[in-house]
């Protein structure tokens, strides 16, 4: 017993040393205001994800998205179940003649057009008049088997974008993307047949969207963990197949499969490059091939691809999300994060607020920290600095205003324990000691400093859930009180003035997972 005591003891004593050590840390962080580096990278708002197309059609689904839009200007957007029997497309009449029927997607699309985005078009899944067999995914029974006719295929791809091209006109659709099919590597899953099965559906794919207007775009192969690109590639040069982009998926966890509930365990990577490598694999292997100048857009991407992962509602997200979209660097034309918002039905509709979801907000519109990650990179100015610290850009835009954005990531999941058993609980974050910050070379003149922060207890809403015991609903007291945790103002405001000559310098005290927004405006 006695021995035990001193084990704990001595613990407690690396616990308390490891802090005192991280209190003592200083991260300095250089700058100068016209030391400029080029234009500031998008490509991680040039799209998002999004559950399924009949979910589009809800009203809070669409006033999710105009906030979303609003706060963190996403461009494009991608979902599954465009196809699907759900959204009304394809009958057959009793003589086996197609019947084609736009309704729902022209409701869904323009709305999608109305507040500035444009859809990135996810073919499938199958119609099932259509499809060759009964093989389904999912609670709303997506079918993943190839067509039955291929050629009736075709033509369903002709006259859908035939119809988009006449609605909308060949200048906005030629801005569009369409990408083959979701994930057809995993089968059974998404896809009942084998490779050569997806890339005959493929050519028949590329060659109905051609025939509409041949300038228009067509990709894939969509599928899991950075499979299949170089096959792909080979294969339409081989067979003179039209091939404009590639697409793929990749997420941060190491243990587990495809489960909708979350009952595998999944367990986040300590790898430090897990993801972002996959991201620059893929440019290295495209780069690589006989088509090396195809762009690179990863489809899906977050810390875990199940929709029962507590780490997507923890502070931890935005820290992460920053941390891998830096190292991705500019390797993807676009990551494009799954998903927006936890109105998301691949298992039927969800228990609880907070379940783990893959969104950005959850059901009640509480931006969740992850969400943050996504608006501060919007804010950022137009024009980045040379920068030689790794966890953080530095920006400046045409009005004068400098903005830095920081965070630290440190990985903390206790080894054999999973992210369902860790991420739910109550997690305080221990100091990284400070982070100094000097900007020279600014304009002399006065300036309004603003701090913004997420990180535990601050725009942390999914704590604030936990204090309250986890309740598997919310009253609207409760939500308007995790909507006023959550409402992304700022922690500091304070008026510098910057004489001539003189740098502007900060400290901040920086815990484990801490991201900051600081806002020099000009006044």
């Amino acid at each position: 017993m006695k021995r035990k005591q001193l084990f704990i003891q001595a613990l407690m004593l690396c616990f308390l040393l490891s802090g005192i050590n991280a209190q003592s840390e200083v991260r300095s962080i250089n700058l100068n205001f016209n030391d400029v580096k080029g234009p500031m990278s998008i490509m991680f708002k040039e799209c998002i994800g999004a559950g399924r197309a009949n979910e589009g059609l809800r009203a809070d689904w669409q006033q999710q998205l105009a906030f979303v839009k609003d706060q963190c200007d996403f461009k494009y957007i991608r979902m599954h179940g465009l196809l699907t029997d759900d959204m009304g497309l394809y009958q057959e009449d009793r003589d086996g003649n197609p019947q084609y029927n736009f309704q729902y997607i022209d409701v869904l699309y323009d709305y999608i057009l109305e507040i500035g985005m444009k859809p990135f078009v996810e073919l499938g899944f199958m119609p099932s008049a259509l499809a060759s067999g009964p093989e389904t995914i999912f609670w709303w029974r997506g079918n993943v088997t190839p067509p039955k006719d291929h050629h009736q295929w075709e033509a369903l791809i002709y006259n859908l974008v035939s119809h988009w091209t006449e609605r909308y006109g060949i200048e906005e659709v030629k801005t569009w993307y369409f990408e083959v099919w979701n994930e057809p590597n995993l089968s059974p899953g998404f896809w009942s047949g084998s490779q050569e099965d997806y890339f005959k559906l493929y050519q028949f794919t590329a060659t109905g969207v051609k025939k509409v207007n041949k300038d228009y775009k067509v990709g894939g192969p969509a599928t899991a963990g950075a499979a299949c690109e170089v096959e792909l590639i080979d294969f339409c040069r081989n067979n003179n197949v039209a091939l404009d982009f590639i697409s793929t998926h990749a997420y941060g966890v190491d243990q587990g499969f495809l489960d909708e509930w979350g009952n595998s365990g999944t367990r986040l990577a300590p790898d430090p490059m897990s993801l972002s490598q996959d991201v620059l694999n893929s440019r290295k292997e495209i780069a690589g091939s006989v088509m090396p100048d195809l762009e690179l857009h990863y489809t899906e991407w977050s810390s875990s691809y199940t929709p029962a992962d507590p780490i997507h509602d923890s502070y931890h997200q935005a820290a992460y999300i920053l941390d891998r979209i830096k190292k991705s660097g500019d390797a993807a034309t676009s990551m494009s994060y799954w998903v927006f918002t936890d109105i998301f039905e691949e298992a039927g509709p969800r228990l609880t607020p907070f379940h783990g979801g893959f969104g950005l907000i959850n059901y009640q519109g509480i931006p969740k920290s992850a969400f943050f990650a996504y608006k501060y990179m919007n804010q950022l100015g137009t024009t980045e600095l040379v920068n030689g610290d790794a966890t953080s850009w530095a920006t400046q835009d045409d009005d004068g205003n400098i903005k830095l954005l920081l965070w630290n990531y440190t990985y903390t999941l206790p080894d054999s324990v999973n992210d369902q058993d860790y991420y739910i609980q109550d997690l305080p974050a221990r100091p990284k000691g400070k982070v100094q910050i000097e900007i020279a070379d600014i304009p002399k003149g006065k300036y309004l400093l603003e701090v913004y922060q997420v990180g535990y207890r601050v725009n942390d809403p999914y704590t604030d859930y936990y204090d309250m015991g986890r309740p598997n609903q919310l009253t609207r007291a409760q939500v308007k009180k995790l909507k006023t945790v959550s409402n992304g103002e700022p922690v500091l405001t304070e008026k510098i003035t910057i004489k001539t000559g003189k740098s502007f310098l900060k400290e901040l005290d920086l815990r484990e997972n801490d991201v900051f927004l600081l806002m020099l405006k000009k006044q």
